[in-house]
């Protein structure tokens, strides 16, 4: 028998125990029923006694120690202090892992945020406190935008694309730059993780400007240069023996020259981060004008292709995306044999505009996709060297596409040829087609990656 059903028994025999004597007194002073009520409500009256105490000490538990009545109703108050200490146990280790939680946060070098579904504050460590002067108690429950009030910041919230970070600068007046990095958690809630990244991005403007300025200086010089280069090439009178190397520094001149128009044109792009607006313009016309420019070469693939499957244009900055376009084209005639083929296609579906050019040359491994959009980094610096390409093409390329909110996807494998894509958001794209004016466009840079 266990002990709870034992417990029940002993309860139930002291009841019947009871009214037995009651019945006994009853019958023996001639009046059964009043002995039988009389013992059991003093039984009754007990039990009630038995209950007071067992409430007074669950209401004061923490200052009075438990009753210790017997039968029934000690094994309550034995169950009652074992789950009391147990939830005391719990409570404690809850207690210090907060403490311990608490601890870890406010000694990391990075500021966290928790928000609610409504993105307002749950709590902050102390470094975050810091870097946005945030106060605990007061702060607790408002809305992050009301305290940061920053419209990159307000957008990249309402976006709910937090693949990346934003970076901004909470107070014009100070050269103080934060970055915001939003973790979704749970049912709506977010973690947000503030850093300070002054001094690196006082670094990488600092880079910038002297890649700008470095560029601008050496144009003049490498203009003077390539002048004389080129009349002292073109002079009859001049040795035959010499002839072919001033062939290949004007060769060379040529190439430092279109790497410091990428340079310079990378740089104006990188100098204004925000999205550009732009007009419609038609990309069917740009990509037929893209080929016709590459088969006037005196070398060129064997064909180009057009596919033009939407009629819908595209809403942006025709100088930069031409300046896209002919960068990805011009990359796939450096990079795929004599007698290959090109393709480039426009498309449109519910995610976007998409503008693909793909080649059936060599490929790339899969190990240097990651970078290819880094400066100078080149898969065969050999053979890029050999092409004049700069290493810059697709730099310009990804950079063009942010500020069109675009991105660049590339697929390749060795062998099969590379297909660079580049996707435009939905709200870039147009129903109308304008007027033709392309053909009379100035061409924009169009330098390979190589």
């Amino acid at each position: 028998m266990n002990v709870a059903l034992r417990g029940w028994v002993y309860a139930l025999a002291r009841l019947v125990g009871a009214a037995a004597v009651g019945a006994l007194i009853g019958w023996s002073v001639g009046s059964f029923w009043a002995g039988l009520a009389g013992t059991l409500g003093a039984y009754l009256a007990l039990q009630l006694y038995q209950l007071y105490r067992l409430d007074h000490w669950l209401r004061n538990r923490n200052r009075v120690d438990p009753p210790d009545p017997g039968g029934l109703w000690g094994d309550v108050v034995v169950q009652v202090v074992r789950l009391h200490r147990r939830k005391k146990f719990h409570k404690g280790r809850v207690v210090r892992l907060l403490r311990e939680l608490r601890r870890s946060t406010a000694s990391m070098p990075d500021g966290v945020i928790l928000l609610d579904q409504q993105a307002e504050i749950v709590w902050f460590n102390r470094k975050a406190g810091e870097l946005l002067g945030l106060r605990r108690k007061t702060d607790f429950g408002i809305r992050i935008e009301n305290l940061l009030r920053h419209p990159e910041f307000s957008r990249y919230l309402a976006a709910g694309q937090f693949a990346g970070a934003v970076v901004i600068r909470p107070k014009v007046d100070e050269d103080h730059w934060l970055s915001f990095q939003a973790v979704p958690y749970g049912v709506g809630q977010m973690l947000l993780l503030v850093r300070d990244v002054s001094r690196q991005t006082r670094l990488e403007t600092m880079r910038k400007d002297f890649i700008a300025n470095a560029s601008h200086e050496l144009r003049s010089p490498l203009t003077v240069i390539a002048g004389y280069l080129e009349t002292l090439a073109a002079d009859p009178d001049i040795e035959p023996e010499l002839r072919a190397p001033l062939l290949e520094m004007q060769r060379q001149a040529e190439r430092m020259t279109a790497i410091i128009t990428d340079l310079l044109e990378l740089s104006r792009l990188e100098a204004r981060d925000e999205q550009v607006e732009g007009g419609a313009f038609d990309v069917g016309e740009l990509a037929t004008a893209l080929r016709d420019e590459v088969m006037q070469r005196p070398i060129h693939p064997a064909a180009i292709t057009v596919s033009i499957d939407s009629d819908a244009s595209l809403v942006g900055d025709a100088g930069l995306v031409r300046t896209a376009f002919a960068n990805l084209v011009d990359n796939a005639v450096k990079y795929t044999p004599a007698g290959s083929s090109i393709a480039l296609r426009w498309w449109t579906d519910g995610q976007g505009g998409h503008f693909s050019v793909s080649d059936d040359g060599p490929g790339i491994p899969a190990e240097h996709l990651p970078r290819l959009t880094e400066r100078f980094y080149r898969v065969d610096p050999g053979r890029a060297r050999a092409t004049g390409g700069s290493g810059l093409g697709l730099a310009i390329v990804k950079h063009v596409l942010q500020r069109h909110g675009g991105e660049l996807e590339v697929s390749s494998s060795p062998g099969r040829g590379s297909t660079f894509t580049c996707h435009f958001p939905s709200r870039r794209i147009a129903a109308a087609r304008p007027a033709l004016f392309f053909l009379n466009a100035v061409p924009g840079t169009a330098h390979g990656n190589g």
